[in-house]
């Protein structure tokens, strides 16, 4: 796929990331523009990369319940909680995003291969801040996780160790403004470690999805509408700037630049299927 790619003065780069510490001077990119799901409710989920079987199945259950009501799933396609972050939101056909501390032409770990594709298949999005043949140095690890919680509206940790990669996300996120939110976990067990002090400090405990729907403003109904609508690209990018405010039929027109024709029609399709409504004198409002 071809590679794309934005720089700090790109019209089009996350303005997100102009605001956090060190933001990337580049970010390359294959699949879905950034854009497309820059303005639906975001969640980072980051582990430790040997989950236990309560790690596995906390992470399977918050990424499904968030990923249904239409949050994008953000993490770095590593092993454990990553990876199972990114399947579940997968499994639940909705929006995932990775990113790499490789180029994104040498995915990593090699054995996300075909998870990669999935998540392109599937209109997400693969990221990485590094050029093709860019050394693969270990702190690129530690150092990709601010570009993680930087896209995120919150993050949540679902099962970690006291030192871990996780607890950089952990600094990162914090230093960013963001909330971070974190899964208790067995005292006895040191895989939880991590989350326990990160509670002990601070970070808000989880034990319920309706957690991180309070975290992120919303309610599952009202997330659960702004999920990708499936019909023609047209409709997508009218539902999408209805979404974002835009409500006259003329500003419609100019901002989508569809004919009239296509313009009535796709607007028809989107009230037959209930993602918006008239509101009189030629006006629409998202459902």
């Amino acid at each position: 796929m071809k590679v794309n790619t934005l720089t700090l003065t790109s019209p089009d780069y996350p303005e997100i990331l102009k605001n956090i510490p060190d933001p990337p001077a580049k970010l390359f990119w294959i699949g879905a523009a950034p854009d497309e799901w820059l303005s639906r409710p975001r969640v980072a989920i980051v582990g430790s990369r040997k989950a236990s079987y309560y790690g596995r199945g906390v992470t399977q259950k918050l990424a499904t319940e968030l990923a249904e009501a239409g949050v994008v799933i953000i993490s770095g396609l590593a092993l454990g909680i990553d990876s199972i972050a990114h399947q579940a939101a997968l499994d639940a056909e909705g929006l995932t995003a990775a990113v790499l501390p490789t180029p994104v032409e040498q995915i990593y770990p090699p054995s996300h291969l075909n998870l990669a594709r999935q998540i392109l298949e599937q209109g997400g999005t693969i990221i990485s801040e590094y050029s093709d043949n860019y050394p693969g140095y270990k702190v690129n690890f530690i150092i990709r996780n601010r570009i993680v919680s930087g896209l995120a509206d919150v993050l949540l940790i679902t099962e970690a160790t006291l030192k871990s990669g996780t607890m950089h996300t952990a600094r990162f996120a914090l230093e960013q403004g963001k909330t971070v939110m974190v899964v208790p976990g067995n005292i006895t067990n040191p895989g939880s470690e991590g989350c326990n002090n990160l509670i002990k400090s601070g970070a808000v405990p989880v034990t319920s999805v309706e957690d991180i729907f309070f975290a992120l403003k919303i309610s599952p109904n009202k997330a659960a509408k702004q999920r990708a609508y499936q019909g023609s690209p047209e409709a997508q990018k009218l539902l999408q700037l209805i979404q974002d405010g835009l409500s006259d039929q003329e500003d419609l027109a100019l901002a989508s630049k569809l004919d009239s024709s296509t313009l009535a029609s796709n607007l028809t399709m989107l009230e037959i299927t209930g993602h918006i409504r008239p509101t009189g004198a030629g006006h629409w409002a998202a459902t």
